[in-house]
């Protein structure tokens, strides 16, 4: 639109040229016809300058366009990673009483019923099994307290799906009370599953002050 009304423009000063130039030598058609001719030259010149300058115009303008739209993806991928899918969990082992707990005949997940938190609702607690329902990579943490009594006799993993990945024990000694945590960071696939394992014929206590406990969250998603 810009630029038809500039040709306009143009054009009608054109006709002023030429009119002009008729009113001072109309008699001399020879000079006349001279200018009408160096008129539309300089409109013709003077049109293609400004043909040029919108399309540089235009390819800017296509450009941020481009540019503008590229960032708009970015700002997009930046806030779904921001508040992409909120997965963590805490539990404790015990939510009332106290006791050991085991010894069992074969290993056995430990189940933390007492729970602080579990966004995503992905720990049960009746089965005491993380099972992902995100890919990417995670973080976990637990904690043991060994049996009170004069021998130790606690064991106790971490294990991802049927592998186990880390322990935490204490089976030599003659002292009581004794604690110990272990930690990790590990991918997961939708449906792998984590968990804290009581080795067989092992045990650990706890009481009101929660002395074991499960944690994880998804540090970021894959």
């Amino acid at each position: 639109a810009n630029t038809t009304t500039i040709i306009l423009v143009l054009l009608l000063g054109c006709c002023f040229c030429v009119a002009e130039n008729n009113d001072k030598g109309g008699e001399k058609s020879g000079s006349t016809s001279s200018g009408d001719i160096c008129c539309f030259t300089t409109i013709a010149q003077t049109v293609g300058a400004l043909g040029e300058k919108v399309a540089n115009m235009a390819d800017k303008i296509t450009l941020l366009e481009t540019r503008l739209q590229k960032s708009d993806k970015e700002v997009l991928e930046l806030r779904s990673l921001i508040r992409g899918p909120r997965v963590a969990f805490s539990a404790a082992l015990r939510d009332s009483g106290s006791g050991d707990i085991g010894p069992f005949t074969t290993s056995t997940p430990l189940k933390y019923k007492k729970i602080f938190s579990n966004y995503g609702n992905c720990y049960n607690p009746s089965t005491g099994v993380f099972t992902a329902t995100v890919n990417g990579v995670y973080f976990f943490r637990f904690s043991m307290f060994n049996n009170v009594s004069p021998t130790p006799n606690s064991v106790v993993s971490l294990n991802k799906n049927d592998q186990l990945l880390v322990s935490v024990w204490d089976t030599s000694g003659t002292d009581s009370h004794d604690m110990g945590s272990n930690a990790v960071v590990i991918p997961l696939k939708v449906g792998d599953n984590v968990y804290v394992e009581l080795a067989a014929n092992r045990l650990v206590f706890d009481d009101g002050m929660t002395y074991n406990t499960f944690s994880g969250f998804l540090l970021f998603p894959e």
